[in-house]
């Protein structure tokens, strides 16, 4: 009975193990196709329309409200008609800031693909390449994280940590909010 046991373990399990060590030897099978192999479909809309991709995390997840998010609940957040105004201006802003940013990066990581693609990459470009990607991401994430610490002096403690409630974040490290320190 235990022999037959381990033949319908060894039965079921053997191509459960075979797929996985697939997958874990082809992690990137089907990303060749990818107009831009370091950036996906979606990286690239959201890089376009400047969408924060996480870029703010350190900011988000320490009680820094981003200008989409609280215009999104701007109706249970109760924002003054002031503040709606305010946060759209920065929302406004940080696209019209970010945008190109994204277009920049975009175009860097196209040349690096064509670069790889026509077999023309030397080090020197190389290292010219992604020194100029690593600062054009810098700036991304930089201009992101300044738009939240924007939107925190725009609303009040409650309006932030209600903010905090309505995104699930229940850390319940309290965040020291002070008007005009930002």
């Amino acid at each position: 009975m235990r022999r037959f046991a381990w033949s319908i373990f060894a039965i079921v399990a053997l191509p459960i193990a075979l797929a996985v060590a697939e997958t874990s030897q082809q992690p990137y099978a089907g990303l060749e196709a990818r107009s831009i192999k370091a950036l996906s479909e979606e990286q690239i809309a959201d890089l376009r329309s400047g969408r924060g991709m996480g870029l703010a995390l350190a900011a988000e997840l320490n009680g820094y409200p981003g200008p989409r998010h609280v215009i999104d609940l701007a109706a249970p957040l109760q924002l003054s008609d002031e503040q709606r105004v305010g946060v759209q201006a920065l929302f406004e802003a940080m696209q019209a800031e970010t945008v190109p940013i994204g277009e920049a990066l975009i175009a860097q990581e196209a040349e690096l693909e064509r670069r790889f693609a026509e077999r023309t990459i030397t080090v020197e470009r190389l290292d010219d390449l992604t020194q100029d990607i690593g600062a054009i991401q810098a700036s991304l994430r930089a201009a992101h994280l300044r738009y939240h610490i924007a939107t925190l002096a725009a609303l009040t403690p409650e309006q932030v940590a209600r903010y905090n409630e309505l995104r699930g974040y229940v850390s319940g490290a309290p965040v020291e909010h002070r008007h005009g320190v930002h």
